[in-house]
């Protein structure tokens, strides 16, 4: 747990980021596609470790908006309709000091199971 308090969350104008500045002085620029396949939710996460999910195909979303949760978290709601993740503080100052690490180990994930980043377009058949 961090005392660090966000004093800034902004979001890009092409939506595809976040900035947050603490009042610690970290500051980190999470992708909206990090912050949609590592949402806290459970559909992503599961209620176990064994039942976190894979989620691919998000290379293009965005953030449609953005809703405070009381004074401890911000529900972001993206723009292919995910709107059940609450992230934290905590969560998303994790986030930002672990980005790379989650980000490698997200890119390991999709490669061992044979999915991609770019959204799933059915094959046409001639």
């Amino acid at each position: 747990m961090t005392d660090a308090w966000p004093k800034e969350l902004r979001v890009s104008k092409d939506r595809r980021s976040l900035t947050i500045v603490f009042d610690n002085g970290e500051s980190y620029v999470l992708t909206s596609e990090l912050l949609r396949v590592a949402s806290p939710s459970a559909e992503v996460q599961g209620h176990s470790p064994e039942q976190r999910q894979t989620v691919p195909g998000k290379i293009n979303v965005e953030i449609a908006k953005m809703e405070p949760v009381g004074n401890y978290a911000v529900r972001i709601i993206f723009d292919d309709m995910h709107d059940t993740g609450l992230f934290s503080w905590d969560y998303l100052i994790d986030l930002g000091r672990n980005k790379d690490i989650r980000w490698q180990a997200y890119l390991d994930e999709l490669t061992e199971k044979g999915l991609s980043r770019e959204p799933f377009t059915p094959r046409r058949v001639t």
